[in-house]
């Protein structure tokens, strides 16, 4: 049994992907997102853990992370958005990433971000993520299906956030 129980949780390791804690969450609304990377590349330390913001996702807040490096990347909008308070975005953040660590491929870690999610309901946002380890290795979580088709048949799915209607 106990050797049974150890290959499972080594399949399950292996096969695991970045995900978000919760998927669903209301449209239009502030969300605190958080990723989880489960494990490594190949039994390789993660060391830099990279998310992609979707268009209309604003109002981003990482959180830090004691033993790692924070850092935004963004870009001027071709055309400024309303923030709703009288004024306007004219950039918006396009990345997130922590470096430093590292993390061990036996433990898992959260990465957190705030936002704001854009008002469109019943559709679902993705966060491509990039896990980059020494030597190398990436796994690139990146994948997002086509319309109509379900993720999990990819082999490695950006993680999802449906945007549910307001009550």
């Amino acid at each position: 049994i106990l050797a049974a129980s150890i290959a499972a949780s080594l399949s399950f390791s292996a096969s695991a992907h970045v995900t978000l804690e919760n998927g669903e969450a209301v449209t239009g609304s502030y969300y605190k997102a958080t990723f989880t990377v489960p494990h490594g590349c190949d039994g390789a330390p993660t060391t830099k853990v990279r998310v992609q913001i979707p268009d209309g996702v604003t109002s981003i807040k990482p959180q830090p992370r004691s033993g790692w490096k924070l850092a935004i990347t963004k870009e001027k909008l071709a055309t400024p958005l309303d923030n709703g308070h009288g004024g306007k975005i004219t950039e918006a953040i396009r990345e997130v990433s922590w470096t430093g660590g590292p993390l061990p491929d036996e433990q898992f870690e959260e990465f957190k971000i705030q936002m704001k999610l854009p008002d469109s309901p019943n559709t679902t946002v993705y966060f491509p993520v990039v896990q980059e380890c020494p030597k190398g290795g990436i796994n690139r979580w990146i994948e997002i299906p086509a319309a109509g088709q379900s993720s999990h048949g990819l082999k490695l799915p950006a993680p999802g956030l449906k945007l549910k209607p307001k009550s």
